[in-house]
């Protein structure tokens, strides 16, 4: 089943974000594949005048990262190493810090009970973001009904991606692409100049054309493409979701992307209905298990 029927609404704070590119007359070639067929950078058709280009990959205990930056020359070359410092240094202290994985990371020791929620603003604003996509989702994404106490698994990486992407805001990078895996977070245009072009293949059928978006701002979450069957749980029953093989939402913020992707992965089509009445996220691809 795939979901492109609708158009996104336009985004408050600016417009368009994101269009979608009709296959048979696009033309250029894709700056970022998403999918389980491909999930790479494809090479560059130009850098722009007066901006620095800049690829790096970063890989942590649980995740690899990709950062593209597409800087304006006055921030130098020195200016923008310090934005990418900054943002893989994010990267990496969120995994050793906020990894469920990781025995003395501050949600291992919520989980043991020796601190609070409140004790840390960051994992405060974690479990936020988590109890506020269990509403949103009717109790979907529950970060809770996990084996062994709360992990916030679903969304964590999405949540690492947009803090990072701050990082590069805050130095001055406000055009720039951070991938992880099948999921993905833009700003502002790539380096030939126009906005970032997003082929996301289907992610079980090879041979059936992608889907071409172009992105000045916004997200796309994935859950299922690694084929790993029983990695997301029906919270409601506590058995390995599997009425879908890979659900994709794209939207303004990836940690709501992600953790919507993992919710509509356990919920099945049931969850399309969150994405009905003007909301800021759609459902790219929900595809039924065979």
């Amino acid at each position: 089943m795939r979901i492109d029927e609708q158009r996104p609404a336009r985004w408050a704070d600016e417009q368009p974000r994101t269009r979608w590119i009709d296959q048979a007359a696009f033309s250029h070639r894709p700056d970022l594949r998403l999918g389980a067929r491909s999930h790479r950078l494809d090479r560059a058709g130009g850098t722009a005048v007066d901006r620095i280009s800049v690829r790096h990959t970063v890989r942590t205990s649980t995740a690899e990262y990709s950062l593209l930056l597409n800087a304006p020359e006055w921030l130098g070359h020195r200016g923008v190493g310090e934005a990418l410092r900054d943002a893989v240094a994010e990267l990496r202290a969120i995994d050793l810090t906020y990894g469920p994985n990781q025995p003395d990371s501050l949600v291992s020791k919520l989980r043991r009970g020796e601190i609070s929620p409140e004790s840390y603003p960051p994992l405060a604003d974690l479990v936020n973001r988590c109890a506020a996509m269990r509403a949103a989702t009717d109790g979907w994404f529950d970060a809770w009904a996990v084996p062994g106490g709360f992990d916030p698994g679903g969304l964590l990486n999405g949540w690492a991606v947009e803090r990072a992407a701050a990082r590069l805001r805050a130095a001055g990078v406000h055009d720039y692409a951070v991938l992880c895996g099948a999921d993905l977070t833009v700003r502002g245009h790539a380096a030939h100049g126009g906005p970032w072009r997003v082929a996301v293949h289907h992610p079980t059928d090879a041979q059936r054309a992608p889907l071409v978006l172009e992105m000045t701002a916004g997200a796309v979450g994935t859950s299922g493409v690694s084929g790993r069957q029983g990695h997301v749980v029906d919270p409601h029953t506590g058995e390995p979701a599997d009425q879908l093989v890979a659900a994709t939402v794209v939207g303004p913020d990836l940690t709501v992307a992600d953790a919507y992707a993992t919710a509509l992965y356990a919920a099945g089509p049931a969850g399309l209905a969150w994405f009905r009445n003007g909301s800021d996220y759609r459902a790219l691809f929900a595809h039924r298990r065979r």
